[in-house]
């Protein structure tokens, strides 16, 4: 979906695809058919904007084989949809029945990692549709925190300065510019937007800057506009938004709110879960390590790094971060110039939600997506943006 920004400017929104496991190319052609197209003929629009999860197999198969990339690229268009954003986060596996701790590597220390995200990028240059010339890829914030050691950290500084040469490189040859966003996840060596910062400065170059996902924001209690307002001092350019919404406990330590959250403890997926206190931010790794005893701090709310549904808050006790994002967003795209212009809504956990909330089928997922766009489309419409055909 595009909308025109008062300046003038194309903002860009799209909903993510990692929510659709797929390892291959056939996969991913299936999901244009089966999930994608669907929901695009629900929201009655002729086209529809994807944020493309490729898995490395399958973009493998499209960078090596000129064939395959147009077909796809051909596939998109003959479906109404358009990429111009890649979630490069997830290497492969993210469909497993136990995804936790492996959805971190290969990290940025790892050769593959580079590969990987070099691959990406040529298969968005040749995706993009004719009339746009840049695209964003969005990537894991460096590694996880452990096993993160100087050497390492250097060996990740040094392949993204080498990802942006080849970005350079890119569009000297094909004229389309791509863009790589470190994305901050609780638990990450890049956990928030401040700790972006310094990284990011030190590759220093233009190619690569941050996603600013609003789940993750929230989760670790960061203040929306503190947090835009650092990364415009240092001059870090928002590459992309992912517009998500955390869990959020109000009053932690009642026996009904514990067990509400309780629902939301699954094997799948990891749930960091976070608190704000006077000494400072508390944390654990998983939402069934925090209802574990003390593990955690519940004299103030938790936020668990679980993607709720936009459209659709938790049942009391139980709410979402939905205005964080409405806040980043009013920021991101209410002033008189966008600060980024990819915008992906990303709820992957559908099926990871307590077994009463979760879609029944293809419909009711394409449903609860379809519901989650228009409520990013009403958003931006309320800031002053106008839906383009």
């Amino acid at each position: 979906m595009r909308f025109r920004h008062p300046d003038g400017s194309t903002v860009h929104l799209a909903y993510c695809t990692n929510v659709h496991p797929a390892e291959t190319l056939d996969g991913v052609l299936a999901q244009l058919r089966d999930h994608c197209e669907p929901v695009r003929r629900r929201l009655g629009r002729d086209r529809l904007g994807i944020g493309l999860w490729l898995a490395k197999d399958a973009a493998r198969a499209l960078v090596t084989d000129p064939a395959a990339l147009r077909g796809l690229r051909c596939e998109l268009e003959r479906r109404g949809l358009e990429v111009v954003t890649l979630n490069g986060f997830p290497y492969e596996g993210f469909g497993a029945e136990e995804v936790k701790y492996r959805v971190y590597t290969p990290d940025w220390a790892d050769p593959e990692r580079l590969e990987h995200t070099t691959a990406l990028a040529r298969v968005l240059a040749g995706l993009l549709p004719d009339d746009v010339t840049e695209g964003s890829i969005s990537t894991l914030p460096l590694a996880w925190r452990t096993a993160y050691d100087d050497e390492r950290a250097e060996t990740a500084r040094t392949a993204l300065r080498t990802l942006a040469e080849r970005l350079d490189a890119l569009q000297e040859l094909t004229g389309r510019s791509v863009r790589v966003a470190l994305e901050p996840e609780p638990g990450c060596v890049v956990e928030t937007t401040r700790d972006a910062i310094a990284p990011l400065t030190a590759v220093g170059h233009d190619r690569v800057g941050i996603c600013v996902d609003t789940c993750h924001l929230a989760t670790s209690f960061e203040d929306p506009h503190t947090a835009l307002d650092d990364l415009g001092r240092a001059g870090v350019r928002v590459v992309k938004s992912q517009l998500s919404a955390a869990l959020h406990a109000e009053q932690p330590h009642l026996p009904e709110v514990r067990e509400a959250l309780a629902a939301f403890a699954e094997p799948r997926f990891l749930h960091q879960t976070r608190t704000a206190t006077a000494a400072g931010l508390r944390g654990t790794d998983d939402l069934d390590e925090a209802l574990a005893g003390d593990a955690l701090p519940d004299g103030g709310p938790w936020r668990s790094h679980f993607h709720v549904p936009l459209h659709a808050a938790p049942a009391a006790p139980l709410t979402s971060t939905l205005p964080v994002l409405t806040s980043v967003l009013t920021r991101l795209v209410g002033g008189p110039h966008p600060l980024t212009h990819h915008l992906e809504v990303e709820t992957y956990t559908w099926q990871a939600l307590p077994p009463e909330l979760r879609p029944r089928g293809r419909t009711q997922l394409a449903d609860g997506i379809a519901a989650e766009l228009t409520l990013a489309r009403d958003l931006l419409t309320d800031l002053g943006l106008k839906e383009l055909p």
